[in-house]
């Protein structure tokens, strides 16, 4: 019986599980995601229901959310590698809690209206911009680098868990609380968050040059870092490329659900459910297919899944063929970003770190209200399926870059000064792991 015990201990001591600051990180990341997932929904119903507002103005809220990435996104970078990360994380989640605290402090004093609602939700988005590229660019200092697939996995699973609970969870707080009260509920998965990192104990490293360097500057290195790496500009994009031919299907999949297959809310739910499975399944496999098969295989092989689920959508005939082309082409998609997250963060210095999160944000996200808007346009021009099929198309293309590339012969993620897969480059588990103890005599 002792081998056995003591192979258990020595799996769950090897575990990420059993890295208190990674833990904590997680359960911070994943709290807030949490709390953004209810407040996307909690949100547009108080403006409908408090404020009777139109279908613009509350698909005007949605857009509010991106522009600091927009107008702030490239800055926040060099922002966030001036400032000690975990101070970014927390201030970010003090500062979202206070403005949603807003939302039902005003609806009691009478004075709730629609510009209060954009103010409260552009600094939402500020909050998230900054709490996104810290949480980034703090993990590769608190797991060994080897174990950045892994870690980014588990973080991705709980984006995807998110996406299926949250909205479940918002509407049933929505029911049973109203809308304001469900706001300030929402308010303490923030509070809960910041609770989390401040209980990260290991600070990142903050490498700030000896001399004097302005704010465009540094984001001009970031840039040319970004754009001059042999790895980076691939990968780059690539993301761009895929997330503008997601945003297009993201934006339009409930009308075309509604007006092309005509299918029930209820149907819609439970497609996107299916859909929202899929990244789940993405999440938890990606590590042991880049294990299996090479970080530059599975790669590739993600860009196929999630084109090929974007070209089931427009061929659907009903709710299984639709659900099943939301699945795959989420499977690919929650792949994808787990690699090329790890990928990205094993290449950078770590004094790069915020910068290049920033404008890996700034390009991929800033090309969401783009592909939203112009899909939107287009539909009139070229129908529904003629949008999809302009998707597909987009995604398809965002398999040229990298395989023009050297990442298709990645076995591992690469070392940022060396560019030679982990394995063959000397790794810090050691540091990040303890040495496991010799097995007990009988």
């Amino acid at each position: 019986m002792m081998p056995k015990t003591t192979g258990w201990r020595s799996r769950l001591r090897r575990s990420l599980w059993a890295v208190a600051d990674y833990r904590n990180l997680w359960l911070s990341q994943t709290t807030s995601l949490f709390g953004t997932g209810i407040t996307l929904l909690a949100l547009p119903l108080v403006a409908l229901l408090a404020l009777d507002a139109t279908p613009f103005e509350v698909g005007l809220l949605w857009a509010v959310e991106y522009l600091p990435i927009l107008l702030i996104g490239l800055p926040a970078g060099v922002w966030v590698e001036r400032l000690p990360m975990r101070t970014v994380m927390v201030g970010a989640d003090l500062i979202r809690a206070a403005a949603l605290l807003a939302v039902p402090i005003a609806l009691a004093m009478d004075v709730l209206s629609m510009p209060l609602l954009y103010v409260v939700t552009f600094i939402i988005g500020l909050g998230t911009l900054f709490y996104d590229v810290a949480q980034l660019s703090i993990l590769p200092t608190l797991v060994a680098q080897d174990r950045l697939i892994d870690a980014n996995g588990k973080l991705e699973l709980s984006r995807s868990v998110s996406q299926i609970g949250s909205p479940a969870v918002g509407g049933l707080m929505v029911q049973l609380l109203t809308a304001p009260l469900a706001v300030l509920a929402d308010a303490v998965t923030y509070l809960w968050s910041a609770y989390h990192v401040l209980r990260i104990r290991k600070p990142a490293p903050v490498q700030r040059s000896t001399e004097k360097s302005s704010l465009r500057k540094d984001i001009r290195e970031g840039m040319r870092f970004v754009f001059g790496h042999p790895l980076m500009r691939p990968l780059l994009l690539c993301a761009t490329l895929a997330e503008l031919g997601s945003a297009i299907i993201l934006a339009l999949q409930v009308v075309f659900a509604t007006e092309e297959l005509s299918l029930s809310p209820a149907m819609i739910g439970v497609a996107f459910a299916v859909g929202n499975g899929g990244g789940v399944v993405g999440a938890l496999v990606a590590e042991p297919l880049a294990r299996r098969f090479g970080t530059g295989i599975t790669f590739m092989v993600s860009i196929v899944l999630f084109t090929a689920g974007s070209v089931i959508l427009p061929t659907s005939t009903g709710p299984a063929t639709f659900a099943s082309g939301l699945f795959v082409a989420y499977l690919g998609a929650f792949i994808f970003n787990v690699l090329q997250v790890s990928l990205c963060q094993a290449v950078t210095p770590p004094h790069l770190l915020g910068r290049m999160n920033s404008v890996f944000r700034f390009a991929t996200y800033g090309v969401i209200p783009m592909g939203a808007a112009g899909g939107g346009l287009l539909v009139s021009v070229i129908g529904l399926p003629g949008v999809f099929w302009l998707a597909a198309g987009l995604n398809a293309l965002s398999f040229l870059p990298p395989l023009f590339s050297s990442i298709p012969k990645l076995r591992d993620v690469v070392h940022y000064d060396s560019e030679m897969p982990a394995a063959e480059t000397a790794s810090d588990e050691e540091n990040a792991y303890p040495e496991e103890p010799a097995a007990s005599p009988r």
